[in-house]
């Protein structure tokens, strides 16, 4: 259990390093920014604690507040999340998967999983941007943000799935 836990935390702190020092330096067009913290909920097994669960999206949520100086639009967004991603996980996971299922593409087929990482960063990005707007008198632009910063931070996840998972590439 406390492996777990060390793990997790491990990955929060790199995920938020890549975010603060290289992710948040990304503005493409001026208006795509994205958003990779979200990658941390979206790992969650299958029969997580909900309470747990909705804690590790609030920390790090807002620890991306405190150091990127956001307001609570991160720590919302991760929270939002992480409440959402059991639901989103079941949709997308086999029917016969196991009951500590983690996603990733060797455990839930290719098509799967990136379906299942692009509607949940797509969620996250949707969220993160409409609390940033809070308006709809330039939503052209705010849906320029979401639909780039999504695709980047899909491609980011996508990679570190190939690369923590070699066996997903031969299949």
């Amino acid at each position: 259990m406390s492996t777990t836990i060390l793990n997790r935390c491990i990955r929060m702190i790199l995920l938020l390093v890549v975010q603060l020092v290289v992710m948040n330096h990304i503005h493409l067009l001026g208006y795509g920014t994205p958003i990779v913290i979200g990658c941390l909920t979206m790992k969650f097994h299958r029969n997580a604690s909900r309470t747990g669960l909705l804690l590790w999206g609030f920390a790090t949520g807002l620890l991306y507040d405190i150091f990127s100086n956001t307001m609570g639009m991160g720590m919302a967004s991760c929270t939002l999340l992480a409440m959402l991603q059991p639901a989103l996980l079941h949709l997308y996971m086999p029917r016969d998967a196991a009951d500590d299922l983690r996603p990733s593409m060797h455990s839930m087929g290719r098509v799967r999983y990136l379906t299942y990482a692009l509607t949940t960063l797509l969620l996250f990005h949707i969220t993160f941007y409409a609390l940033d707007a809070f308006t709809i008198a330039n939503w052209q632009l705010t849906l320029l943000g979401i639909g780039i910063g999504t695709a980047i931070a899909f491609i980011f996840a996508w990679l570190v799935d190939l690369m923590t998972n070699p066996k997903a590439v031969g299949e």
